[in-house]
């Protein structure tokens, strides 16, 4: 029996040496985390439980059955965050470049099939060079197999990519289905070809870095929705966003202990918005003076900063936030911002956790770029993403909301529940010197009847108090009890329940 036991342990003991020492340094020295480092770092103290650890390819093409390593450049298993379940999977770099094998693969697509099935999200850990070549096509079928799981999984459980490495051709399109993607600044990139085939395809010079590092995936491409310093940092940030999730569909997100009061008046507030119209403000400082202790996990920070999107508490619960951004392209809806926005919508509808919206907005971004684009039909996903939204929706208007921006900005017609504006608020179909300009075209000569003009339309419509005899605004509140009021509003709305018509899908316009 001893000999039996000493030969697990030092089964084990090979196992977890991955790719043996050398290449563990080696992995050190580009300041990186072993895929074991990365999942202790990720997962509370002793709660990790791998299974197929023994698990080895099976090619026997190019010399592959004389190396043959425990684990085939993958760990697996389920552990816990903060006491709450989850799957993980972590790329091994040091066992042939972590690329991907057919056992590979059926390893994340076991864990993958059990998160689906006892309900708990799957983080990927990825830092591999694709696929092995040496397996050729069993290899793209494994790839194909995880991404078959990712789509039946999408607005299941939660899944979050981490890419802590190189992620190359076939392997972004995992991470690219799942919810969240992470990168690590200067040790990670993605993308389809590399370097070397774009030069030779279109003779265009370019670094792993420009084409496909973390700079590029957060500020330009909005592949990625955060990029952290270092592996230790991504690893924390990953945490702190579990936290604020549900395990699964089929149930709430957490409710944490808070320290802050409910009807805690923030007087700052009242002098938020400045006297002159045009003069931007910061919207991240009410989201921090609504938010419980002012924690806010911003999603997608450097891509289309004109809007925020993020997660905050109030009252312990989760609440999903969009906010336009006066400070950048005075908050106007563009092709970038719609997008950003629709999809975080949508991740929120799908995992039942209610949206607050805060609306500054003058319009939608005018110019040919746009309308070549496609701004037209970029804008209706945030529209169809706001209407088809079934869990609790408070609005609040600090400033302008004119146009369509209104409507699509989660307003009263598209099934807001509760929907606040400040007195600063401005809702019309468009600004004052617009409007006199389409409406008394004739007088434009006359700069006198002009500002008089702008000044009657600005008494008429720059304010909320129209949209509210219509019911339009259920209630135009003060600055300073937004916090006090928008917490209300969530609580008699935990128990709402609405239905869309039965269909097998929509067709978002994408």
């Amino acid at each position: 029996m001893k000999d039996i036991l000493q030969e697990l342990e030092d089964r084990r003991a090979d196992a977890r040496l991955g790719g043996g020492q050398k290449r563990i340094d080696s992995q050190h020295s580009k300041g990186k985390l072993t895929a074991r480092e990365r999942i202790e770092l990720l997962l509370d103290e002793d709660s990790f439980e791998e299974y197929d650890m023994f698990i080895t390819h099976r090619c026997t093409d190019f010399g592959m059955p004389d190396q043959r390593p425990a684990g085939d450049g993958v760990i697996t298993g389920w552990g816990t965050i903060n006491g709450r379940m989850v799957y993980v999977y972590s790329q091994d770099f040091t066992v042939l470049g972590g690329s991907v094998s057919a056992t590979h693969a059926q390893k994340i697509c076991k864990i993958m099939d059990m998160a689906m099935q006892n309900g708990a999200p799957v983080i990927g850990l990825n830092d591999s060079g694709g696929a092995r070549i040496q397996e050729g096509v069993d290899a793209l079928a494994g790839y194909a197999e995880i991404f078959q799981r990712n789509i039946m999984a999408s607005g299941v459980i939660p899944q979050i990519s981490v890419i802590m490495g190189p992620c190359a051709g076939g392997a972004v399109y995992s991470p690219a289905i799942t919810d969240f993607i992470f990168m690590v600044k200067d040790s990670s990139y993605m993308f389809v070809t590399g370097p070397d085939v774009v030069k030779t395809v279109t003779n265009e010079h370019v670094t792993a870095e420009e084409l496909g590092g973390a700079s590029t995936h957060t500020k330009k491409s909005s592949v990625a929705d955060g990029a952290f310093e270092n592996d230790v940092e991504a690893l924390a940030e990953v945490r702190r966003l579990v936290d604020f999730l549900p395990l699964s569909n089929r149930e709430k997100p957490p409710v944490r202990p808070f320290f802050d009061d409910v009807a805690r008046v923030e007087d700052s507030l009242d002098t938020l918005v400045p006297a002159n119209t045009n003069t931007p403000y910061d919207m991240k400082e009410l989201i921090w003076k609504l938010a419980d202790e002012g924690d806010f996990y911003e999603i997608q920070e450097d891509f289309a900063k004109n809007i925020i999107t993020g997660f905050v508490r109030l009252e312990g619960q989760t609440v999903g936030v969009v906010a336009n951004q006066p400070t950048v392209l005075a908050g106007c809806l563009d092709i970038d911002s719609s997008r950003k926005a629709a999809r975080f919508v949508r991740f929120c509808d799908a995992f039942e956790i209610p949206i607050l919206t805060l609306v500054d907005v003058p319009g939608f971004l005018p110019g040919t770029a746009q309308e070549y684009g496609g701004v037209i039909k970029h804008g209706a996903k945030l529209l169809f993403a706001y209407g088809e939204a079934t869990v609790p929706k408070v609005t609040v208007i600090t400033r302008k909301a004119y146009g369509g921006a209104y409507d699509v900005m989660a307003s009263k017609h598209l099934r807001g529940d509760v929907n606040y504006a400040w007195p600063t608020a401005e809702i019309a179909v468009m600004g004052a010197k617009g409007a006199v300009e389409i409406l008394y075209r004739s007088e434009l000569g006359d700069p006198e009847k002009v500002a008089g003009r702008v000044a009657d339309y600005e008494d008429r419509f720059a304010n909320p108090f129209v949209a509210a005899e219509r019911g339009f605004i259920d209630e135009v509140i003060q600055p300073k009890s937004t916090r006090k009021r928008v917490a209300r509003a969530f609580a008699s709305l935990r128990g709402k329940r609405l239905q869309n018509p039965w269909k097998k899908h929509d067709n978002i316009p994408l």
